[in-house]
């Protein structure tokens, strides 16, 4: 092997070996983990990898092309001197970028105010600001149950075959900040696709368009077809934006990465052509670390009006919630929202399964001054309420509905009506968070009084009268 330059600059003439998407290269000095790499073959087309692991004699190089046409002994590997940079600036919203962030809606390379590293700055704790503003989203069983706090990070817990995709978009639409309303133009969408369908982008893409919304989105896309490896970047290229759009330029960014199970399958993969010893059903045992490095790029920080917003989608395999991915993401998220697979066969949309959903951040962003004073209560009074509607259904599946009591009879019609009225909506049906915590008094009029044990007799002599029905 030959070596060429130094430090930065270096370039060595054949590699040891060549296996899947990975290089190993030896006889380089001073090589840096995630610095950036470029492979030219035998032909002199060059293709981009960046550098996985580093010992004292071999680096690992991951090929984000593949390495189809590289030979062991004609393959030319330059060393860059640095980790992956992308071009960040305003004129990037409306524009589609690849999943490493080279545009391909025909336009040129944006002008760049500056390239930044797609691995992102570390933010300092003491300076972030605890999200208490929520976002309306539109949608009763999120604003009235779960809510969405500006500087979130909250995944949608989802299946194959199941409206997730509606959700986020219908999300993307409707979200604006209630107690200002003229600052919902100030939302900027970054769109990350990783192993999605063509039809799933068009989707999107239709979707942002047809709500006048498509000139503040940046997408990137890496499709189905699309080398499985570049999606190990494409969530990083993403964020690395979105800070830019928030941190600089004060705009409230919402994030939206699908699919983030596509991202842990290429993940997976890396580690098994590296031979790494695979943890819970062939992960690699750091995939807790990798995905808070995504996760955990969201918030607000000092210094900085705007703030990061982030709704990772995730496909449950087998609508396992136990599965390492959903698992794991559950622990390092600030709750999750679960569609369900029973509501959704009842044609309830969206399928929000609200007893195993949460919102961690939800506390904080409710209550006098900031939606309504008796949010929190009746908010812990549909809970309750619906979660007996589980028991009361599994008694009448045994002894039948006409052997249940009086009371019992109400809880399942209310559990019909909350199903039916309250979680289903249009998916054009943007609702106020007003118009959200009246319809919940409107469904707990369906009990009797002595059964509303979580509200206060003020708010029941305020709201449950006038809402009976």
């Amino acid at each position: 092997m030959e070596t060429t330059g130094n430090y930065g600059g270096q370039e060595i003439l054949g590699a040891a070996r060549v296996e899947g998407p990975i290089v190993v290269v030896e006889g380089m000095r001073g090589v840096g983990y995630d610095e950036v790499v470029e492979i030219i073959d035998a032909r002199g087309r060059a293709r981009r990898g960046r550098v996985l692991e580093v010992g004292e004699e071999a680096a690992v190089v991951e090929v984000f092309a593949g390495t189809t046409g590289l030979s062991i002994d004609d393959t030319h590997v330059r060393f860059q001197g640095h980790p992956m940079q992308i071009p960040v600036s305003p004129e990037m919203l409306g524009r589609t970028f690849d999943g490493l962030g080279i545009p391909i809606d025909g336009g040129p390379m944006p002008l760049a105010e500056r390239w930044a590293d797609v691995n992102g700055q570390p933010i300092n704790p003491t300076a972030r600001i605890y999200p208490r503003d929520i976002i309306q989203t539109g949608i009763s069983a999120l604003d009235g149950m779960n809510a969405l706090v500006m500087g979130q990070k909250l995944p949608i817990f989802s299946g194959s075959g199941l409206p997730h995709n509606q959700l986020a978009a219908q999300i993307v639409r409707q979200a604006s900040i209630p107690s200002t309303g003229k600052e919902q133009q100030q939302f900027a969408v970054v769109f990350a696709a990783m192993g999605i369908k063509h039809d799933v982008a068009d989707f999107f893409r239709e979707s942002f368009a047809g709500s006048g919304a498509l000139l503040h989105v940046t997408m990137f896309l890496n499709l189905a077809d699309d080398p499985p490896i570049e999606r190990l970047i494409t969530p990083r290229a993403a964020l690395t934006l979105a800070e830019y759009l928030a941190f600089e330029k004060n705009l409230h960014v919402l994030v939206v990465l699908t699919d983030m199970t596509n991202y842990c399958e290429a993940l997976r993969q890396i580690s098994n052509i590296r031979g790494e010893v695979p943890s819970r059903k062939g992960y690699p045992g750091y995939l807790y670390s990798d995905l808070a490095s995504i996760y955990e790029r969201t918030g607000r920080i000092k210094g900085s009006a705007g703030s990061i917003t982030q709704l990772p989608i995730l496909t449950m395999p087998n609508d396992d919630i136990t599965h390492p991915v959903p698992d794991l993401t559950g622990y390092i998220t600030e709750g999750q929202t679960v569609l369900s697979r029973e509501l959704f066969q009842q044609d309830v949309y969206p399928p929000i399964a609200v007893l195993p959903s949460l919102s961690r951040l939800m506390k904080d962003g409710i209550g006098e001054g900031r939606t309504r004073a008796d949010h929190a209560h009746l908010s812990a009074q549909l809970y309750a309420a619906y979660a007996h509607v589980q028991d009361v259904r599994s008694l009448a599946s045994v002894i039948g509905e006409e052997e249940l009591t009086p009371v019992d009879q109400d809880y399942l019609k209310f559990g019909r009506a909350f199903e039916q009225s309250f979680i289903g909506q249009g998916l054009s049906e943007n609702r106020s968070i007003e118009d959200t915590l009246n319809l919940g008094w409107r469904m707990l009029a369906l009990l009797p009084r002595e059964e509303l044990t979580r509200v206060t007799e003020a708010e029941i002599d305020r709201y449950y009268r006038e809402s009976a029905v």
